[in-house]
């Protein structure tokens, strides 16, 4: 047993593979990841910046709006700067302690994307379905009931399988084949039966996932029937203008994360769910501020009003 206990904590760090082993090509990586980062930062801290300080933004849509840069700001946050690090000393490794960390925000905030993506497609369920109680509806108090729920919630739902995981043995090797502590290739990592876990994560995965994905689609359902007995084209055209950002949200969104998680774990490579992993990480956080903004004809008159461009 002592020595079943001294190989149980032998491992105290963990070796990230990364992407590649090519220095140069960390060298690459690393600028074009920091990049992105950067961009990333400041298009959410915009998106809030500007939802706060312009009054005809403080509607249900935006506070969700801002409330889910936030979350994108700590998600992307969660992950990369430790990647940067690694790439540009060379250092692949993180300590135990580090890993359980990134692993649980990365997981908090994710969980709670989703639960805020739902919301934000009831929100406009009830704008476009019931658009004369709209403002009744989604009062403030609703409002921070439901991004408060969402946090909690989330908390809730992902605690108990990230302790099962923090308890487990990690006896060597310590090679995670990511670029940050993602669950499934630390479960393989460890020194013992992890059958009971992979289980209680595809089914937990499955059911968050597909559970919040059937409350967006559902709304979407009825929205598309609702504005489909608007008689004005003009009024059609509005109404589906101000659900296609969420949508493309979603789809990037969702769409990465059922590849990643709802499957068996023996299904699929690591490798694959690596450069998937990119996509979640990067990209989706990268691209929400910029479709949000770009195709939003308030957000985009907003910050003209704050940067001075519009002439009268």
């Amino acid at each position: 047993m002592a020595e079943i206990l001294n190989q149980t904590v032998s491992v105290t760090e963990f070796i990230l593979v990364g992407f590649t082993h090519i220095r140069w090509l960390q060298i690459l990586l690393f600028w074009v990841l920091f990049l992105t980062y950067l961009l990333t930062i400041m298009g959410n801290l915009l998106i809030i910046y500007i939802t706060l300080i312009d009054h005809r933004l403080h509607t249900p849509m935006y506070f969700f709006l801002r409330n889910f840069s936030v979350l994108e700001i700590g998600f992307i946050s969660s992950t990369i700067p430790k990647a940067l690090l690694n790439l540009a000393s060379g250092n692949s490794t993180i300590s135990l302690a580090g890993c359980f960390t990134q692993a649980f925000f990365y997981f908090i905030l994710g969980t709670a994307e989703f639960f805020i993506l739902a919301t934000m497609s009831f929100d406009r369920y009830v704008a476009i379905c019931n658009p004369l109680r709209y403002t009744v509806i989604m009062n403030n108090q609703l409002c921070t009931r439901l991004v408060v729920g969402s946090w909690l919630i989330s908390f809730l739902y992902i605690i108990m399988p990230l302790i099962l995981l923090f308890r487990l043995p990690f006896c060597g090797p310590n090679v995670i084949n990511h670029f940050f502590c993602d669950n499934i290739p630390l479960i393989k990592l460890a020194c013992t039966d992890t059958q009971f876990l992979e289980l209680m994560d595809f089914l937990m995965s499955t059911f968050m996932v597909l559970g919040s994905l059937a409350v967006t689609i559902v709304s979407y359902i009825k929205i598309v029937a609702a504005v489909l007995h608007i008689h004005s084209e003009e009024g059609r055209q509005k109404a589906f203008s101000t659900c296609a950002s969420h949508i493309v949200v979603v789809f990037i969104t969702y769409g990465s994360c059922i590849f990643m998680y709802v499957k068996p774990m023996q299904s699929g490579g690591v490798d694959l769910s690596k450069t998937v992993g990119v996509l979640n990480n990067v990209v989706s956080p990268l691209l929400n501020p910029f479709i949000y903004s770009l195709r939003n004809r308030q957000v985009k008159t907003a910050l003209k009003d704050a940067c001075g461009w519009r002439r009268e």
